[in-house]
């Protein structure tokens, strides 16, 4: 009796402690989606008959434009970049597997503000056409014009692109070598092997690489803004900054969710009735190279290479020539400050989300009932709402909090305290907690995918609590998870721009905004530096990531001789 007793004291410790705080935690960062649609339904007089003759149309077809054109772009590139370095032989190709990866640690706008610089009147290139060809006069030659919808589709994927490959590099990894075997063993050429049997496979991978770089697309608002193209998401800074409606504003950032839940709703249902299977055996044979000749590895260089050095070499030079140019100007103690506030504010919200993620994927193993998947869902819908759809939601809820203690301490102590949340640090990091959650409870739970059951149990014999065998025995199995979640989350939020512009503190810059302010007053050379530092933060991650994809295949092929020796 007293073993059944101890056994339910502790399910029912399991279910209160964990899984009730799960819950509160996925009830608080779902807050600001809930509120950005009770905002919404507050009256906003007659700014919605001006919207809707002028500018929302324009809002609309903008951004639809721009995700369709995003979407097929990177689904090009990032399909195939990553078959060819995943299963073609030709010069460079190790090289390509982790170059591809790069271009993920340029943040949009700031790849946009190198490419304008590069490209503008006064940049070197038109200077240079100018003077080899004698022009005098814009009107005496035609040059392409970055700044228009066009530009900004072309940037935001050779940034973007990465999403796609990564996740269709790891699917063509982890293919059935046996069905390529007998796809080929049937005459199918490469092509057609390509189109009928590893592409089909791939493609739940892909989708989910396309919505993620269209989730980016939609969250971006330092390219738009300087390209002066404008979508739903600098509708909503513009309508509630600009008109002073935070109720229209909130109405707009409905509509853009609505957007990101059409795009996973139609994600889904590609996939509904669908089924995917590998043979779990062929997965670990190395997989088949084919060997391109001279011309088509020649070809297979130029795919490959122009993604590299279009998105992030020639960026990369570009920042490189203007931080030096500009070093004396740029480098000053108010610029040191701001790169301290990046620091420190992006620091403490990875570290605050690693700790929440790894408290909810801990819940889930424990107890993974439907509670805790529906409040899982909850608490990763932050990363599928752009940051400025966030910092409307923020504030209406944080705002209620601190009148209410205003209210409490006037009445009873008669203090005034003011504002305690809004408009202070503490919002720009609960917004990157909100946003960025999903990313770290998904690297964590993969993680914790791959430590046995076997030691849960053994460690309960040993007579350790759930948060001791956590402490003891999970952390250290799954640190590497846990480092890369953080460093993934902490770059993460040094590159948010539109959520860190809205809810900062008066007087309190970052590097983002530091970069985005000098950019929109056409000082790129003052902004340069600033947005190397941003980049050179970014690339650590990627390599991290690089690393971990081509180890990925490497264990696969060393494990049926492990399990074989182990018998």
């Amino acid at each position: 009796m007293a073993a059944v007793a101890a056994i339910l004291n502790t399910h029912l410790w399991r279910w209160s402690g964990w899984t009730t705080g799960a819950v509160i935690i996925a009830v608080i960062v779902s807050l600001p989606i809930v509120s950005v649609f009770y905002l919404a339904l507050q009256p906003t007089e007659d700014i919605w008959i001006h919207l809707v003759t002028t500018s929302f149309p324009v809002y609309v077809k903008n951004t639809l434009l721009l995700l369709v054109g995003v979407a097929c772009s990177v689904a090009v590139i990032g399909v195939a970049t990553a078959w060819l370095v995943s299963m073609c032989s030709f010069p460079g190709r190790r090289i390509f597997e982790w170059l591809l990866l790069f271009p993920l640690a340029f943040p949009a706008y700031v790849i946009a503000y190198a490419y304008t610089d590069l490209l503008e009147y006064a940049g070197p290139i038109q200077s240079t056409l100018r003077i080899f060809f004698e022009w005098s006069h814009p009107a005496d030659y035609w040059f392409p014009n970055l700044r228009s919808i066009g530009g900004a589709i072309i940037l935001m994927s050779l940034v973007l692109y990465p999403y796609v490959y990564l996740l269709a590099r790891s699917a063509f990894l982890a293919q059935s070598v046996n069905t390529l075997e007998i796809s080929r063993a049937l005459g199918r050429t490469s092509w057609q092997t390509f189109f009928l049997v590893s592409l089909p496979g791939a493609r739940p991978a892909i989708v989910v690489g396309i919505a993620l770089a269209s989730m980016e697309t939609l969250n971006d608002y330092g390219t738009v803004d300087f390209f002066a193209v404008p979508t739903l998401t600098a509708g909503i800074i513009d309508v509630w900054l600009g008109m002073g409606s935070l109720a229209a504003g909130a109405q707009i950032a409905a509509m853009l969710v609505l957007f990101v839940v059409l795009l996973i709703t139609l994600e889904r249902a590609s996939r509904r009735r669908k089924r995917y299977y590998q043979q779990a055996a062929s997965r670990y044979k190395p997989l088949p190279n084919y060997s391109l000749t001279k011309w088509k590895g020649m070809c297979a260089v130029i795919i490959c290479g122009i993604p590299v050095v279009a998105g992030f070499v020639v960026p990369v030079v570009v920042l490189t020539r203007l931080s030096i140019i500009y070093f004396n100007e740029s480098w000053t103690p108010s610029f040191q400050k701001l790169a301290v506030n990046s620091l420190l504010v992006s620091g403490v919200a990875a570290l605050l989300t690693v700790a929440l993620a790894l408290f909810i994927s801990y819940s889930r193993r424990l107890n993974d009932g439907r509670t805790l998947q529906f409040s899982g869902t909850l608490a990763t819908l932050g990363y599928a709402v752009p940051g400025a759809v966030l910092a409307v939601g923020i504030l209406a809820p944080l705002g209620l909090f601190d009148n209410a203690v205003d209210a409490f301490f006037e009445r009873y102590f008669g203090v005034s305290t003011g504002l305690l949340l809004s408009g202070t640090i503490a919002a720009v990091v609960f917004a990157y907690i909100v946003r960025f959650l999903t990313i770290a409870v998904g690297q964590i739970e993969s993680s914790l995918g791959t430590v046995a059951l076997s030691v849960d149990m053994a460690a309960r014999t040993l007579g350790y609590s759930a948060r001791g065998a956590m402490m003891r025995f999970h952390v250290p199995l799954i640190s590497g998870g846990l480092l890369t979640a953080l460093m993934i989350v902490f770059v993460d939020c040094m590159k948010e721009l539109p959520a860190t512009l809205i809810l900062r503190p008066f007087g309190f810059e970052t590097l983002a905004t530091h970069v985005f302010y000098f950019a929109s007053d056409e000082m790129l050379g003052q902004s340069a530096l600033g947005s190397l530092t941003i980049v050179l933060a970014g690339v650590m991650p990627v390599l991290l990531l690089c690393r971990l994809i081509i180890k990925s295949r490497q264990k696969s092929a060393e494990w049926p001789q492990h399990s074989i020796k182990h018998k």
